[in-house]
């Protein structure tokens, strides 16, 4: 057995006891809704039984009544940073309840930090948190990460080997607090700080003002400051976030940054995220659906600072864009699409493949929104992480013109 086998099959029984339900938000008992749980799982395969026939490990199952217990997985691999190097990288994830598990949906943690052994690194933390009987559901998302990244400019200004690695430091700090109003539809209200510290390139580079044209936030040495409060609605019919069979999934955010909460002119953004799940197959021991999502991103008013415009692969969870460099198109307005196939290749569920193509319009120099499109496509193979969680592990090969690039996750992209 080489290595990296051994390391899956070592994530792999760490997660035995991370049992993510599926759940239809506001619609009553989680076990009792999912299907997935409600079938018969004795016939299918994941990484779970391997590891514990080929390794002597033993794990305890959770309890199914009342309990908070925590549950742990743990992935470990490595992953290639912007302007080179390689780095170790760790994603963690803490399931766990806060109520009764009869009419309360499991909350995540998930802890993925990053180091490259010199002067690069990353600790964000993010949470999805229901509250008792699912009345209020709180997520968060914080970020101390020294990330360099490379940038084209506003629209398709420059082509793929044009770019410019640009440096900084970066503060995010993201709380939303949603109340339950009726089946699956929830409101709310949220904050969001987004502190970038010395941005600034190479001395041998171009400066990012004179590469962009573009005046605020781009000063050498600068740091840029964004700090706004949002108004959120959210639409959530999906059985299991990380592995979403059907339903549907709509939310809409407007934030606006006011000067008296620090910012030096104010400005607002609008960010409206739509997915819809769609099953070819009735037996829900089959993989065989298509996935669609589509997010629109625009801001108003002048002064927004260029990394806080809207840019391909900085949407909440950073998903976006397969085939392309994160960050590749920046814009005022963005629209993105993609579309994906998912199907089992055995029986017994333990392999799967997606193929996916997705598509991006952004306004800009030599930009002609919604008009000029930037297609990508790929394909994908799925390994069945934990059967009763439907969790995969995914291994995408995404490509574009003049790029293309292989990334890992654990669960779906969307």
């Amino acid at each position: 057995m080489n290595r990296l086998a051994l390391f899956f099959l070592l994530g792999s029984v760490s997660c035995h006891t991370t049992v993510i339900y599926g759940q239809i938000p506001g619609s009553g008992s989680a076990l009792e809704r999912d299907s997935t749980l409600q079938a018969d799982t004795s016939k299918l395969l994941d990484l779970i039984e391997i590891g514990k026939k080929l390794l002597p490990v033993r794990v305890k199952r959770a309890r199914a009544a009342q309990g908070k217990l925590i549950s742990f997985s743990v992935l470990p691999f490595s992953a290639q940073l912007p302007g080179g190097g390689t780095a170790l990288v760790t994603s963690t994830t803490a399931s766990f309840y806060l109520g009764n598990r009869k009419d309360t949906y499991v909350s995540l943690v998930t802890f993925i930090p990053y180091w490259n052994f010199k002067r690069r690194f990353g600790f964000p933390i993010r949470s999805y948190l229901w509250l008792s009987q699912n009345r209020w559901v709180i997520s968060g998302d914080t970020r101390l990460m020294v990330y360099p990244q490379h940038t084209w400019g506003l629209g398709r200004q420059y082509p793929e080997d044009t770019k410019l690695l640009v440096n900084y430091s970066y503060i995010r700090l993201y709380q939303q607090a949603l109340k339950r109003l009726s089946r699956g539809l929830f409101a709310g209200v949220g904050y969001h700080l987004d502190y970038r510290i010395n941005i600034h390139t190479d001395s041998l580079r171009p400066r990012l003002q004179d590469f962009t044209r573009y005046e605020y936030g781009t000063a050498q040495g600068s740091n840029s400051f964004s700090s706004g409060i949002s108004l959120n609605v959210l639409f959530d019919t999906r059985r299991n976030s990380l592995n979403p069979w059907d339903g549907y999934y709509a939310s809409l955010q407007y934030r606006v940054n006011p000067t008296f909460l620090g910012n030096d002119h104010v400005w607002h953004a609008v960010y409206l995220d739509f997915r819809r799940y769609i099953r070819f197959d009735p037996s829900l021991q089959k993989q065989n659906m298509l996935a669609l999502w589509t997010y629109l991103w625009t801001v108003f008013k002048t002064g927004v600072p260029y990394l806080d415009l809207p840019s391909l692969g900085w949407e909440d969870y950073n998903r976006s864009g397969r085939g392309f460099n994160q960050n590749r198109y920046r814009g005022r307005d963005l629209l993105y699409v993609e579309a994906e196939y998912r199907r089992d290749i055995t029986n017994n569920g333990l392999l799967g493949f997606v193929i996916f193509a997705n598509a991006t319009t952004v306004s800009g120099p030599r930009s002609l929104y919604l008009l000029n499109w930037n297609p990508g496509a790929g394909a994908g193979i799925r390994v069945k992480l934990n059967k009763r969680a439907g969790t995969n592990i995914g291994l995408n090969y995404g490509f574009s013109r003049g790029y293309s690039g292989v990334t890992l996750t654990l669960g779906e992209v969307f």
